[in-house]
């Protein structure tokens, strides 16, 4: 019998902690994302962690910013970038605050809403597919800029909420280089997933942009 989904807000203290103590711990867990068109509820099963100073891969490696001031703390809070000039990508903070650290949110099964997620997803072919990969998975739950500093430890009421869900065994995570990310920081086996499950992306190397000829 399958386990009920464990409606109880983690609490900020789950997120005070080494982002790659969280980061396989956030697995099963359920993000819920309110608008006036009503919630989308999706059960986390990919993830990526990424630290600060001593992370070539990450935001805050080269200190702080206007763009990743939100990663600094305090923890529980939503840190959303936007990338290539046309996607979204959200985040969750960790460690102690003055600490930066985020949890990239790769991947995940709409387990309610999806008939609001199909729609901002047109070119989904299966439900499986509305939050496969970080860009996806902002525009299925309609995430952008505006949720950046939001706190995701909040009350009911809060835009998006992270919930206990269902947490993942430890034999059934999975871990390997994260997607994307070039030199030093792409060696580090810092991407975390269920294994077996549909919903998560396809792993792909860093692939330097190559400037057109002129």
């Amino acid at each position: 019998m399958i386990a009920a989904l464990d409606r109880t807000p983690l609490s900020r203290s789950f997120f005070d902690r080494p982002v790659q103590e969280v980061a396989p711990e956030l697995l099963g867990r359920l993000l819920v994302r309110t608008t006036e068109a009503g919630p989308v509820e999706l059960r986390l099963t990919e993830v990526e962690a990424y630290a600060g100073a001593t992370d070539p891969g990450s935001h805050a490696y080269r200190g702080r910013t206007a763009r990743n001031d939100v990663m600094f703390g305090p923890p529980g809070h939503v840190y959303v970038y936007f990338t290539y000039g046309m996607w979204h990508c959200v985040n969750l903070v960790c460690g102690q605050d003055g600490d930066p650290g985020a949890v990239l949110l790769r991947a995940g099964e709409v387990v309610r809403g999806a008939e609001l997620a199909r729609p901002r997803r047109p070119a989904a072919r299966h439900d499986r597919e509305l939050a496969k990969g970080p860009a996806r998975l902002a525009t299925a739950l309609d995430i952008d800029r505006a949720l950046d500093g939001a706190d995701a430890c909040g009350p009911p009421s809060a835009p998006l909420r992270i919930l206990t869900g269902r947490p993942v065994p430890a034999g059934q995570v999975r871990t390997g280089p994260r997607t994307g990310v070039a030199g030093e920081g792409g060696i580090r086996p810092w991407r975390y997933w269920q294994a077996e499950d549909r919903t998560v992306s396809p792993y792909r190397a860093h692939a330097p942009r190559r400037r057109p000829r002129t």
